[in-house]
């Protein structure tokens, strides 16, 4: 484990942080790949959890974008109270999502953190081109980055809401079948999906039935 420490922790929305840690030397990774973290004190070192490197492998810092999930009090929560100077343990990057080749990116909820530094890496080598991103979350409110994401996508970004109709989502319902089958015509790209297991598994199902291949993850 490499020794690090938080410099900055703020919201991006209600309910999901961004954290940014300080770059152990020589440390290196490629864009999908994601570390262990734990928080270097006594009761929590061995408490190490899985989160998606967020950053452009270039920058000076590591950041992070974690989900709090306020039902238990655990790891996420304590990081989520963390002051900057907060002692914390990274691992050596691992691979998450592996980038195959133009398609769809496709994601629910904090599902869309395994893609951000791909998306990133993409659009600074210009090659987003006709790429296409499906998000899907509960509410505007629980979008991650969606101004960022709008800009890098423009028209091939589909943010869906499954809660309630919002300006910030073109559209409203779910990402079932009659949802894919309107907006995918071409089943030999590739599609990243992401997000968490009842909806990864429901469009991995649609695709597959449809004949399309997909490369997942499913995202608590």
């Amino acid at each position: 484990m490499f020794a690090t420490e938080l410099l900055l922790r703020e919201f991006v929305t209600h309910d999901v942080q961004r954290y940014i840690l300080a770059k152990p030397e020589g440390y290196t990774f490629t864009p999908g790949q994601a570390l262990e973290l734990a928080i270097d004190e006594p009761e929590w070192r061995t408490q190490a959890r899985p989160f998606s490197l967020t950053n452009r492998v270039d920058d000076r810092v590591l950041e992070l974008m974690i989900k709090s999930y306020g039902s238990h009090d655990g790891v996420t929560q304590h990081l989520a109270r963390a002051k900057p100077g907060t002692k914390l343990l990274v691992s050596k990057p691992f691979d998450s999502f592996n980038y195959e080749g133009p398609g769809w990116f496709i994601a629910a909820g904090a599902g869309i953190t395994p893609f951000l530094a791909i998306i990133r890496d993409l659009a600074d080598r210009d090659e987003l081109g006709q790429q296409k991103l499906i998000y899907s979350n509960k509410t505007g409110d629980d979008i991650i980055q969606q101004r960022e994401l709008k800009a890098a996508f423009g028209e091939n970004a589909h943010f869906v809401c499954t809660r309630e109709s919002s300006p910030l989502c073109s559209h409203f319902g779910h990402v079932d079948e009659d949802f894919i089958r309107e907006h995918i015509r071409d089943l030999d790209e590739e599609f990243y999906v992401c997000g968490p297991p009842a909806f990864t598994q429901q469009v991995k199902k649609t695709l597959r039935a449809l004949g399309g291949n997909t490369r997942s993850m499913e995202f608590g």
